[in-house]
């Protein structure tokens, strides 16, 4: 009779990881023996990991302004960041706002913006399935629905002019320089997610086209792009019909533009 496999141990979680090369190789094992279903379960977490995928896709999950969020291998993992967009998005919503989370990803952003506001008539929509897949138990848990397709073209007719609240995570990094990223976003994250055209701003041009007339009077789209695409984004923005502000956070390291269309008189 074999003996079975002798329990993986934090230590030895740890030494793995920081073979591997994760830096932050203690921290990463709490999460994955936390997480771990099974003895057998650990081990392939573990291996997973030290190959180089994300950390959120090997646990299955991501934190994100202090949720939950599910994430599945291949789905764009919402960056720190980005909860600044959320934050401005949040300071504009209120009670019943009609929101939209376009190019939603794993639904993130409109799931957190609906936990921090509350009552949110909830839209998200992106054009890769398995996006989609993953972001219906995110988006769906807060109340709201999610629909496959391209940008504007997978809403419901009944939105236009209805949207308060216009949340466009577009991709925004140059064609050119999507090899330059990290390996857990280049080799592990949807193209899709990521190459924002020859300048990074091909995907927002379309959005910020037709955002006037998603938007209710008054309503914002808000996104996210670089500091050295700012004011070419700003120019888009102001060019389309809205009204273009510019925030920062230095703590976060995030440039967020928002564009508001101008309240009807």
């Amino acid at each position: 009779m074999s003996a079975s496999p002798s329990p993986v141990t934090l230590s030895a979680v740890v030494t793995r990881l920081r073979a591997a090369g994760c830096v932050f190789a203690e921290d990463e094992a709490r999460l994955i023996l936390a997480t771990a279903p099974t003895p057998a379960a650990l081990r392939t977490m573990v291996e997973r990991r030290a190959a180089g995928l994300p950390l959120e896709h090997v646990l299955g999950w991501a934190e994100f302004r202090g949720l939950r969020i599910s994430i599945d291998a291949g789905v764009f993992v919402p960056r720190r960041r980005t909860e600044f967009l959320v934050e401005r998005a949040v300071a504009l919503a209120r009670r019943g706002a009609v929101v939209v989370d376009l190019c939603c990803g794993s639904g993130a952003l409109g799931a957190s913006l609906a936990s921090a506001v509350g009552e949110v008539e909830l839209y998200a929509a992106d054009i890769d399935p398995v996006a989609v897949r993953c972001a219906r138990r995110n988006v769906e848990a807060a109340g709201g629905t999610v629909y496959e397709g391209d940008l504007y073209a997978a809403l419901p007719a009944a939105l236009h002019g209805r949207v308060d609240v216009l949340l466009a995570n577009v991709p925004y990094v140059p064609t050119g320089e999507v090899g330059l990223l990290p390996p857990e976003a280049r080799v592990h994250e949807a193209r899709v997610a990521l190459d924002g055209g020859a300048d990074g701003l091909d995907v927002l041009r379309r959005v910020t086209a037709q955002a006037r007339g998603w938007l209710a009077p008054g309503g914002s789209l808000l996104f996210e792009t670089s500091g050295r695409q700012a004011s070419s984004a700003m120019a888009i923005v102001a060019g389309d019909g809205l009204e273009p502000r510019l925030t920062e956070s230095e703590e976060l390291d995030a440039t967020v533009i928002i564009g508001t269309r101008p309240a009807a008189r």
